[in-house]
């Protein structure tokens, strides 16, 4: 009973400001959060409910705001931002694989799971989907030719703009979260 109080939502939406969460919660929800082409525009989680109508059942996801170096220090509104993390069940990592604003993918990630790990150490051990959005920009292509000889984990394409492989990561979020409850 106690995690049920504690649990934000289903799946938490996690990346650095601009990498496309709030573009996807609203695509795949009935949230309307704020976009814009610059950071920051998420100042407050938002949540937004996910239905599966041939099954009847439902997932939330947390569109938490982007994350910055240092946010394990509370640098910036790091732990707010943490601590709504931890109250998941499955981590999201979006990252912009078209490296926008000259920023490289590869060390996002890294960055980002420093972040989890230094802010909490057991959050390494929560369940999670890499997903590399953006796919439909020409660099994306290289860029994840380069970071999957640097990750092994599976990692999910997905366009935000086309919404080609919206409804693969629908899917795989369903098979998890449902996997997760039983």
């Amino acid at each position: 009973f106690k995690l049920i109080l504690k649990t934000i939502a289903d799946v938490g939406l996690v990346g650095f400001p601009n990498a496309g969460k709030s573009s996807l919660i609203g695509l795949l929800t009935e949230a309307a959060p704020r976009t814009a082409s610059y950071p920051f525009t998420t100042l407050q989680p938002s949540v937004g409910v996910v239905h599966y109508p041939d099954t009847y059942e439902r997932l939330t996801l947390a569109d938490i705001p982007g994350l910055i170096e240092g946010a394990h220090q509370n640098r910036g509104l790091g732990h707010r931002f943490l601590r709504h993390i931890e109250r998941c069940r499955l981590l999201l990592i979006m990252l912009d694989m078209a490296g926008t604003d000259g920023r490289s993918p590869l060390e996002d990630y890294q960055q980002l799971m420093d972040e989890l790990r230094l802010y909490d150490e057991t959050l390494m051990d929560k369940p999670r989907i890499i997903v590399a959005n953006k796919m439909d920009e020409s660099s994306a292509q290289k860029n994840i030719k380069a970071f999957r000889k640097k990750v092994k984990s599976p990692i999910m394409e997905l366009s935000c703009l086309s919404e080609v492989g919206l409804m693969q990561l629908k899917e795989e979020l369903y098979e998890r979260i449902v996997q997760a409850r039983s």
